[in-house]
């Protein structure tokens, strides 16, 4: 299950690219990933970390969300990076004219209080899902298995940055990504705002401090553990 995607949309991704690099958040050198893997570029997230990155990343999700196509009744932050991601992407949506319920979970059950591991609003209806990036597709399912249990339904999942790289299953490369695991296998929509194609091509045309075959080495990433686009 697949997305829509303006071609117009390519100039957002080529904007969130450089946003990220600017901001320190997507990195190149050498990273090792969950899956074991040496990668010359690394996201991370956690490192938009002030009002204004964090103002503009939410605009960035919306943008491309609201071009997607995708219809949804509430937003679901999976913790811990979910958390702050859904809750900024509600408020942008709301500035939007999109004003959407937002709820998310704790780790661990609170045994005071209001109890239980969800907060926020009642799941209900088209649940979208917010995250990152999809390493292994591990976060989505623990969040379908609780906006099930909820009586909800997952319905679609935003991200910031698809790889386009191979799963892992049982320590061995597989031939989707976890991306497509999630459209092919769960039945989810999945919208990212940006891609590695993206990347490449941002790389093609800008040169990275200190590193001067970025390009190069990304490409070369991309050849071994790449799948096509979903």
């Amino acid at each position: 299950m697949t997305t829509r995607q303006d071609p117009a949309q390519d100039n957002l991704a080529q904007d969130f690219v450089q946003f990220a690099v600017a901001g320190g958040v997507l990195r190149f050198g050498e990273f090792k990933t969950k899956a074991g893997r040496l990668s010359p570029y690394f996201f991370n997230a956690g490192l938009f970390d002030d009002g204004a990155k964090l103002g503009e990343l939410a605009q960035f999700y919306a943008q491309r969300l609201l071009a997607s196509g995708i219809e949804f009744d509430m937003i679901f932050g999976p913790a811990y990076k979910g958390i702050p991601l859904g809750a900024v992407l509600a408020v942008a949506l709301a500035r939007s004219g999109k004003n959407v319920p937002f709820a998310y979970n704790r780790k661990e059950a609170k045994d005071h209080g209001e109890g239980g591991t969800l907060v926020g609003a009642p799941l209900q209806g088209r649940v979208l899902i917010v995250d990152d990036v999809m390493s292994a597709g591990t976060a989505v399912r623990e969040s379908i298995a609780l906006i099930q249990r909820a009586g909800a339904t997952a319905h679609a999942v935003v991200i910031a940055l698809d790889r386009q790289e191979m799963a892992t299953e049982n320590g061995q490369d597989v031939n989707h990504s976890a991306v497509q695991y999630v459209q092919q296998q769960l039945g989810l929509q999945v919208c990212a705002i940006a891609k590695l194609n993206d990347l490449l091509q941002y790389l093609q045309h800008h040169s990275v401090p200190g590193l001067a075959d970025a390009h190069e080495r990304v490409a070369a990433y991309r050849t071994r553990y790449g799948v096509d686009a979903a």
